[in-house]
């Protein structure tokens, strides 16, 4: 692998051509920067973090898109300076006299890196799970790492339809250590509390009325695979206290059972909910909590990532008519994609794209007409009204026997009261207002005043 270098601070007593060769060593090829070619991966060395510096490294990393790694030569890391490089998108910072052996370790991230970018653009991952945008390039390198080179318990943290589920999927999918077909899913919204014992642990034929077999419950589906708790945070307080025992010990017993079973699963858990928060009033439980948030993933809403909206419609597109050609856009739906709210996240877009694409028809782009009426965006403007919105108020004034001489002369009156009113009784502001003139509008009130009429403040 061939990464660019480049020694942003000239430091007494290092010798660069000495580090270059070190590395090489270790297997890290480096080149120096053409800073106005430099992309993918690189090291940038430097003496102390000062602002050019770390708008260096947001330029070179793209904001993070890219890896860059950070290593100061001379003196120690010192200070809180050094979360700056972070911020602006290094992959890690660390002192290069600090190591007994620093290019091994350099090698050590680049591989590491270079092994979950793979996986992100792999197909098994780029066929599920959309986006180019740092907040999620960022979350699902974070994902992809936990998958496959730890075994830790993951918390998936999320607004409704950030595809928390996916996710789960997806560590599945990557951890090289559990049964591919053995993913669980327990959604604990749903968990009846008279049978949640049964749900989880399973019963023994007799255990209940209507246990009329036994049954297997999550734990035991899940041995070997991933158990996948839905909503978590709804999980009853008396399941908390049973759930965490099965995790600490790896053995449960089944309803109505006196033997221990053995279980060892992945365990993924995903909520919308803050369960810190939740730990804080006390209504789940702060040892559960540490112990299935060993690595908590947090899925940016779509807000946090509207650029991603593009991809997004073309694999939805995609996954619509797998077999026909790409589907374009016309810039007004483009547009209003773009502009449109989405309280439900991602899920919101799947559902909008899917109204429009079951509507068109040809092999036209996509116009505002295959938009479904109620996705439409309402218009407003200050010139343009209709004449509908009379026509209740005028229905009952007929209903009542009202006829069309006292109904036009109510409109006339209330529009003259409007007028006056929003100009603070001011007769030539109002009459302007109105479009008429000021001996018009005096005409008018005089023909329209009857015996302790007032239509409105006066002149």
């Amino acid at each position: 692998m061939k990464i660019w270098r480049w020694f942003f601070d000239p430091v007494a007593g290092e010798n660069e051509a000495t580090i270059v060769e070190i590395l090489a060593r270790s297997g890290v090829e480096t080149c120096p920067i053409d800073p106005d070619a430099a992309s993918g991966p690189g090291i940038v060395f430097f003496a102390e973090v000062r602002h050019p510096l770390c708008e260096c490294v947001r330029e070179m990393s793209r904001n993070g898109l890219d890896r860059v790694l950070a290593v100061q030569l001379g003196e120690d890391l010192a200070g809180t300076s050094t979360w700056s490089l972070l911020k602006a998108g290094a992959s890690d910072v660390f002192a290069w006299s600090r190591r007994t052996h620093p290019a091994p370790e350099v090698a050590a991230r680049f591989e590491r890196w270079y092994s979950v970018d793979s996986l992100i653009e792999s197909a098994q991952v780029q066929g599920t799970l959309v986006g180019e945008s740092r907040s999620w390039k960022s979350t699902l390198r974070q994902v992809v790492e936990v998958a496959r080179f730890t075994a830790a318990s993951v918390l998936i943290t999320g607004e409704t339809g950030t595809g928390k589920e996916l996710v789960a999927r997806l560590v599945h999918a990557l951890d090289p250590s559990v049964e591919k077909a053995k993913f669980v899913v327990l959604d604990c919204t749903t968990i009846v509390p008279e049978l949640s014992g049964s749900e989880f642990f399973g019963h023994e034929r007799g255990a209940f009325t209507g246990a009329v077999t036994p049954r297997d419950g999550a734990f035991a589906l899940a041995d070997g695979g991933t158990l996948f708790l839905d909503e978590v945070g709804e999980l009853p307080a008396g399941l908390q206290t049973q759930l965490l025992r099965v995790i600490q010990e790896h053995t449960y017993k089944r309803v109505g059972g006196n033997s221990w079973q053995r279980t060892n699963f992945r365990l993924v858990c995903a909520t919308n909910r803050d369960l810190a928060q939740a730990v804080a009033r006390g209504t789940f439980r702060s040892d559960l909590y540490y112990r299935i948030a060993t690595v908590t993933c947090k899925l940016p809403s779509l807000p946090e990532r509207m650029e991603d909206i593009p991809r997004l419609v073309r694999h939805f597109a995609g996954q619509h008519a797998p077999d026909g050609p790409p589907i374009d856009l016309d810039d007004v739906v483009a547009d209003y994609l773009l502009r449109r709210a989405y309280p439900g996240n991602v899920r919101d877009l799947k559902q909008v794209v899917s109204g429009m694409l079951a509507r068109h028809v040809g092999t036209g782009p996509v116009t505002i007409g295959d938009i479904p009426e109620l996705e439409r965006p309402a218009i407003e403007t200050d010139a343009a009204w209709s004449a509908e919105s009379f026509e209740a108020p005028i229905r009952r004034a007929l209903a009542l026997g009202i006829g069309l001489k006292e109904i036009s002369r109510a409109v006339t009156e209330a529009a003259i009261r409007v007028a006056l009113t929003d100009e603070a009784g001011n007769l030539q502001r109002a009459a302007r207002k109105l479009g008429v003139t000021d001996r018009a509008l005096q005409m008018r009130r005089a023909a329209h005043r009857g015996p302790g009429r007032i239509l409105g403040a006066s002149a």
